[in-house]
């Protein structure tokens, strides 16, 4: 089963409790309460989502590793094309 599949999955049983619950379609007779908790469920976990993808973005540009080497390559390149340019003429 794909990553997909298994969040559409998830999130279509998660999307069917809600509905059950919120508008007791199963007539299973919840207090009222129940279905005042369940009823901002959906933009509770929207919320909650989007706190923990922030931190998770946080943390990895905070733990982010520097690539030295990489880096050096890159300057080396740029001057390389700009010599190259200057050889054809290209004002900077």
């Amino acid at each position: 089963m794909t990553k997909l599949a298994e969040w559409l999955l998830g999130a279509s049983l998660l999307g069917a409790a809600w509905a059950v619950v919120s508008f007791d379609l199963l007539d299973l007779s919840l207090p009222q309460t129940y279905r005042d908790v369940a009823w901002p469920m959906p933009l509770y976990l929207l919320v909650s989502f989007g706190c923990f993808s922030l931190a998770t973005v946080g943390y990895r540009v905070a733990t982010f590793n520097d690539c030295d080497e990489a880096a050096h390559e890159l300057m080396e390149q740029i001057k390389e094309a700009k010599e190259d340019l200057r050889k054809r003429g290209l004002k900077m």
